[in-house]
């Protein structure tokens, strides 16, 4: 059998096939090949290998299998640089003279071969171009021969590259090495939308890749159920809208409107499919969903709707856990005295009478802080003994300093009441009580005479915050709080 070894080319879109001749080529060596154009620099893509005369035949035809000359020196490799710059720089002098001799035509590349001595121009055109003139132009340009070669779009598309869709190079840049026929029902088999900026490729034909799950799709159909078919399930009748090829599931519409994805490997075919595939001679496609099915299906309005027709049914559930073991009560949070409140080594002092009445007092309403039961640093602390402590809860005071003697504050003196019974208050712009006090009839004079029975409402004056001058003093004294 022949050996062959694959080699790869520039300006060519599919790999080559030639005779190693003992040069010892490898997958990934340049080598130096006899073409019909004359001596060429490509690339091996694969180790040589033996072939059979029918695949030979199919590859390379009526022609000639050609002999790979040697793998590619430094020297080799240096020289292949230089014509590859110069075949870029030709490229804007042969677009120049295209667009001046005002043929149809799309310029794509211009390569020099390895001897040096020829040039090859390739274009890309829809129909045949007669190009004789520009051929001489270009030979007295480039002072070397012109060999014009004419591509497809699709082979324009490998030359160049680029970049598809899906954000992958593309194939025919990659590893197409041959342009199979696509056509537009590969593009209705898969359920793709017909249009054309959609399916169409770089090159402005139908992707390549249209190809590749074509069959995988048309295996799929054959096997499953026609779309809008009937399919039987425990549920209710349900309806095929939909097919999930990659995974291999049917979409079914139940009667309640709900959506439910069914493997069809999971689907069984009842006896009046079987039958009518024998009458008309065709496959069996499956036409029933179990029970079962539905059960694994991860699905929770699916499980829903079998309790409801369990239900429906009398058939009664497996019993619900425990409320006990679900449950747990919450701990009480223990309450902590304020503050202000009497510690537990007082309480113990007092005796059994004198702590439910102190904790009494305490739960129903916060009891101010005392001068000796710590807080305030700055205020004066004076300690009294347990024994002296009142056995009833203490009342309510006033917010005014006290001292241990009992005066109303440092330097004031306590205040005595008036002997006609009325009271001072201070108003706005006395000064703070420093000039005459102004002096408030007694109640009995502020009322009417019609409405002396009636109880007599407070009424707020001045400001309304706490502490402002305009307020009205607490009654016994007026220090500040």
């Amino acid at each position: 059998m022949p050996t062959v070894i694959p080699v790869k080319f520039a300006f060519v879109a599919r790999d080559l096939w030639f005779d190693p001749v003992q040069t010892g080529a490898q997958e990934a060596d340049h080598v130096i090949c006899q073409t019909e154009r004359g001596l060429e620099v490509g690339l091996a893509t694969a180790d040589a290998r033996e072939v059979t005369p029918e695949e030979l035949s199919s590859k390379v035809g009526r022609s000639q299998l050609r002999d790979v000359v040697r793998v590619a020196t430094e020297d080799d490799l240096v020289r292949a640089d230089e014509l590859a710059q110069r075949g870029e720089a030709a490229l804007p002098t042969f677009r120049r003279h295209v667009t001046s001799s005002g043929l149809e035509m799309k310029p794509v590349g211009v390569e020099y071969l390895f001897e040096g001595d020829k040039a090859v121009c390739y274009f890309a055109a829809e129909d045949r171009v007669d190009f004789r003139q520009l051929v001489r132009e270009l030979s007295r340009e480039f002072h070397v021969r012109i060999d014009m070669r004419q591509i497809g779009v699709r082979e324009e598309a490998a030359i160049v590259g680029g970049y598809g869709h899906c954000g992958q190079e593309l194939c025919c840049r990659r590893f197409n090495m041959s342009f199979d026929p696509v056509s537009i029902r590969m593009a209705k088999e898969q359920d793709l939308p017909l249009n054309s900026t959609k399916i169409s490729g770089a090159c402005g034909r139908l992707m390549c890749c249209l190809r590749y799950e074509f069959e995988a799709y048309r295996d799929f159909k054959g096997r499953a159920p026609k779309r809008n078919a009937v399919i039987d399930t425990p549920l209710g009748k349900g309806k095929i809208i939909e097919y999930n090829t990659p995974k291999e599931q049917i979409c079914l519409r139940l009667e309640n409107g709900k959506q439910v994805r069914v493997p069809l490997a999971d689907m069984t075919a009842s006896e009046a499919a079987h039958k009518k595939s024998e009458e008309l001679g065709c496959a069996c496609r499956p036409d029933t969903v179990t029970r079962g099915v539905l059960e694994r299906l991860e699905s929770p309005d699916v499980q829903m709707a079998l309790a409801e027709l369990d239900r429906k049914n009398g058939v009664v559930p497996a019993e619900a856990p425990d409320a006990a073991d679900i449950f747990v009560e919450p701990k009480r949070k223990r309450r902590r005295p304020s503050n202000g409140g009497p510690s537990s080594t007082e309480k113990s002092a007092r005796g059994a009478g004198s702590s439910a009445s102190e904790d009494a007092a305490t739960h129903h309403r916060r009891r101010k802080r005392r001068p000796g039961e710590g807080g305030d640093p700055a205020r004066p602390s004076t300690s009294v003994p347990s024994d002296q402590v009142p056995s009833a809860a203490p009342t309510r005071r006033r917010r005014h300093h006290q001292t241990a003697d009992g005066a109303a504050g440092e330097g004031r003196e306590p205040r005595e009441p008036r002997r006609d019974g009325t009271r001072r208050t201070r108003r706005p712009g006395d000064k703070g009580g420093q000039g005459q006090p102004h002096v408030q009839p007694p109640r009995d004079a502020q009322q009417p005479d019609g409405d002396a029975d009636k109880p007599r409402r407070r009424r707020r004056r001045g400001g309304h915050g706490k502490g402002g001058n305009g307020g009205a003093a607490p009654e016994g004294g007026s220090g500040s709080s």
